[in-house]
């Protein structure tokens, strides 16, 4: 069975959001209120009246036309930035933080929740405080920070009762629900699922969201294997979200729906399930929905053993999935993939899925630890620092209340006094100077973990394909020719045979190049001056730019591999920079070493740029660039000019 892991975590986290929505964000959702304000925005005046009428509307559409709903949001911004209305723009963010997330744009919800917490501080509303924090305990579960997203949860839960808002009770024990479920903490999910329904019945403030507060419910009874029951709360959820008129809470639930009835060896109503919630993605232009309803049609075909139709759904999911990068979907869609080539004995084309399934699998488990294990590695390095900082400190205050003990009991050795003031005074900003030096170490500390850790990942995935995958495709082009020669073929068959085998052969020199790219086998062999000629002359080689490469000094020069690595990965980034921005037709990469000074020089006959604009920059790339030269304790210049060109000049001590 496929398990749907990141669609139900992205829709839990989505079904959380309805915590804390104030007077703009109450719909009643009929189609009446609708006209209503539209006819009254066509004679509005351009004030914060009409600003807030736009975001209303924005806040209507919300669940049912996310184009609309993002035409008015914008258009309410825009009039509140002009106007200067805080709490315009307060809701904005808030607004948005939810329309981003409903679309997976989950940088951008970021970004938002952020800046509405900091609106949220400035106009001192301790309501809109609450939502923020939420928003920001909702992306904390998207990054698979399911404590984080707990204590987030309980810090609104305390806010929410200390303000005593009984309309905002329900939602806070609904995220709460929530956090519990992430953490597989099914029992307490269900029993805070239903104090939140509870809760919600005692009130005259309704939970506008009941329909997911019933969908977490019945998440929690499925993770306790309890289907009847889960199947139960799901068709409610169905039916408030019917009544709500909140068509992507209904969509996510019949996603919900499709993984319970294949646990229970229900496949038609399985691809009922999946249908409805694939028409309910397309009205809503949730791509990713789309992708998930595609592949739970095509597990549905195949488990009602229609071959064809599976293969066709399964096609379309796969086009959605790496058009716009859906890791897990891609993982389920290769899954889905190679049973159905199975079934049909086409095993070249299974196993190629499954290979494909567990490589990205295995990716993000890699990518998972490796940000574990530099967080782990940061966070002690910082803890390590801070200690010795508060060290520092708590001598220099020590020291002060000596000396001035000392200044008192002797005032009649004023000579005395004063040196000993001097001194003091010396010796605190030796200790100043100290403690600036240990924060300079713990950022470099962080930086090289996290180089570190990047670099050895290459060369684990380099030495991975290599060694893994390039073997296997090498076994498999040897079974093929030896299958060839105990073979009689027609010619026809012979043909699409040798095909095959240069498809084949493109595949492994394919392989081979990105294992190259990600750490050439030269820099490890022969050194820095070989991986750089290399380089360059791979560059030329393409014909996107001419490249000349210049060393002085470099033959008989051992770097170290760390240096040595760090200064390929600058060079190739500013080649990739020259490449992608410079327009440019030459470049020269000149690398010298004299007297222990290494210098690398980069220069193109490009388009050039204004260099005042690097302050501005938040580009990955040239991030990657400083944080390298400032690893290995160089300078980096940059001399430019529009129509000029660009060189970039960086030297270090070795």
């Amino acid at each position: 069975m496929i398990y749907l892991t990141r669609m139900r975590k992205v829709f839990a986290v989505i079904i959380s959001f309805c915590l804390v929505l104030t007077a703009v964000a109450q719909r009643s959702g009929p189609a009446h209120v609708l006209d209503s304000l539209l006819k009254v925005l066509a004679t509005s005046k351009e004030d914060t009246s009409k600003a807030m009428l736009l975001l209303t509307l924005a806040n209507l559409y919300e669940t049912n036309n996310q184009d609309s709903a993002e035409y008015y949001l914008q258009k309410g911004k825009a009039l509140s930035e002009a106007l200067k209305f805080d709490k315009g723009i307060y809701y904005y963010y808030q607004q948005g933080t939810v329309l981003s997330y409903t679309k997976g744009n989950y940088t951008k919800a970021l970004d938002e929740s952020n800046k509405g917490l900091e609106m949220a501080r400035k106009l001192k509303d301790t309501l809109k405080v609450i939502t923020m924090l939420n928003n920001l305990g909702i992306i904390s579960a998207y990054q698979g920070n399911y404590q984080g997203q707990l204590e987030y949860a309980l810090q609104v839960k305390d806010a929410v009762e200390s303000v005593k808002d009984s309309s905002m009770l329900s939602g806070a024990y609904h995220n709460l629900a929530n956090c519990y479920h992430n953490l597989g903490q099914f029992r307490k999910a269900v029993e805070t699922s239903g104090y939140s329904i509870y809760v919600n019945g005692l009130f005259s403030e309704k939970n506008m969201y009941i329909n997911r507060v019933y969908a977490t419910l019945g998440q929690s009874y499925e993770g306790l294997r309890m289907a009847d029951s889960a199947l139960l709360y799901y068709t409610i959820a169905i039916k408030e979200s019917v009544r709500l008129n909140d068509k992507y809470a209904e969509g996510s639930i019949y996603g919900y729906m499709c993984n319970l009835y294949a646990g229970m060896n229900r496949f038609g109503d399985m691809l009922k399930a999946a249908e409805k919630s694939l028409s309910l993605s397309k009205e809503l232009q949730s791509r990713q929905m789309m992708a998930s309803s595609l592949y739970n049609i095509a597990y549905a075909q195949f488990l009602n053993n229609n071959n064809k139709e599976a293969y066709k759904s399964i096609k379309e999911a796969l086009s959605i999935a790496v058009a716009d990068s859906l890791g897990d979907e891609l993982k389920n869609c290769y899954t889905v993939l190679s049973y159905i080539a199975a079934r049909d004995g086409d095993y070249v084309t299974s196993v190629s899925a499954k290979q494909k399934a567990d490589s990205i699998a295995d990716a993000s488990l890699n990518e998972k630890v490796l940000k574990s294990t530099a967080d782990l590695e940061k966070k002690y390095e910082t803890e390590k620092k801070d200690n010795q900082i508060k060290l520092q400190q708590a001598e220099i205050k020590r020291k002060s209340t000596l000396n001035y003990i000392l200044i008192g009991s002797a005032v009649a050795l004023v000579v005395v006094s004063f040196l000993s003031y001097r001194n003091y005074r010396q010796k605190q900003k030796l200790q100043q100077q100290r403690i600036y030096e240990l924060e300079t170490e713990k950022k470099l500390a962080a930086t090289e973990a996290v180089l570190k850790g990047e670099e050895q990942e290459r060369t684990r995935l380099a030495k991975d394909l290599h060694d893994g995958l390039g073997g296997m495709l090498s076994g498999i082009k040897y079974s093929f020719q030896t299958m060839k020669g105990n073979l009689i073929m027609t010619p026809e068959n012979h043909q699409a045979f040798e095909r095959s085998m240069d498809m084949l052969d493109s595949s492994i020199r394919e392989m081979r190049r990105v294992a190259h790219n990600m750490m050439p086998e030269a820099l490890v062999k022969f050194g820095l001056d070989t991986a750089l000629k290399d380089f360059c002359t791979d560059i030329n080689q393409t014909g996107a730019l001419n490249v000349s490469y210049q060393s002085i000094g470099m033959e008989a020069s051992v770097i170290e591999q760390t240096t040595a690595i760090t200064i390929y990965r600058i060079v190739q980034e500013l080649i990739n920079n020259t490449m992608k921005h410079a327009a440019a037709k030459n470049a020269i990469v000149q690398v010298s070493r004299t007297n222990g000074i290494l210098s690398v020089t980069v220069e193109d006959d490009g388009k050039g740029f204004d260099t005042a604009v690097l302050s501005q920059v938040r580009g990955i790339g040239w991030d990657n660039i400083k944080n390298r030269v400032e690893f290995l304790k160089g300078t980096l210049d940059v001399d430019s000019q529009p129509g000029k060109g660009t060189s970039v000049h960086i030297e270090l001590n070795t």
